[in-house]
């Protein structure tokens, strides 16, 4: 499926769009607000900036995809395949990212604020300024995990794997389950 077919028919009304291939798909800045993409190939498409909000990401493959600035506000990222993702900025608030895989994802300034992240990979990824309060890190895998100038508060990280993370000048006011 292209880029241009996808929008042609989300205009129209369709928003189911599970199991499509868009890989390298350029969608910036686009307007895909609930629409269903789950299982969806999103390998490395630009979606920059894109609207998401309410979106069905359940199962994507977003590796290596573009999605700085996006707004992904109460998504659906659950099993999400996003390792080396660029998220930059992005707006992850209440998304559901429960055991997505966002190994050495680039999420800096991001806001994930009460996010599910229960279970997820983020070893290696870069969270460095990005808003994590009130945020479910339970069961987590941290390894190598850059949390410098985040912002903790209320975060549960009960379970979590944390090995060589890195706390620089994080807020960790009321986190639970900080080692």
């Amino acid at each position: 499926m292209t880029a241009e077919e996808l929008l042609q028919r989300y205009a129209a009304g369709d928003r189911d769009f599970s199991r499509a291939n868009l890989s390298g798909a350029n969608l910036l800045q686009t307007n895909l607000s609930g629409i269903d993409l789950s299982g969806a190939n999103l390998t490395q498409a630009n979606l920059n900036r894109a609207n998401l909000e309410g979106a069905n990401l359940r199962g994507a493959n977003l590796f290596r995809a573009g999605l700085v600035e996006a707004n992904l506000n109460r998504a659906n990222l659950s099993g999400a395949m996003m390792k080396e993702a660029m998220l930059r900025a992005a707006n992850l608030e209440a998304a559901n990212l429960e055991v997505a895989n966002l190994e050495e994802a680039k999420l800096e300034g991001a806001n994930l604020s009460r996010a599910n992240l229960m279970g997820a990979n983020l070893s290696d990824a870069e969270l460095g300024g990005a808003n994590l309060s009130g945020v479910n890190l339970q069961r987590a895998m941290m390894i190598g995990t850059n949390f410098s100038r985040a912002n903790l508060s209320g975060a549960n990280l009960s379970g979590s794997v944390q090995q060589s993370i890195v706390l620089l000048k994080a807020n960790l006011t009321g986190a639970i389950g900080i080692r």
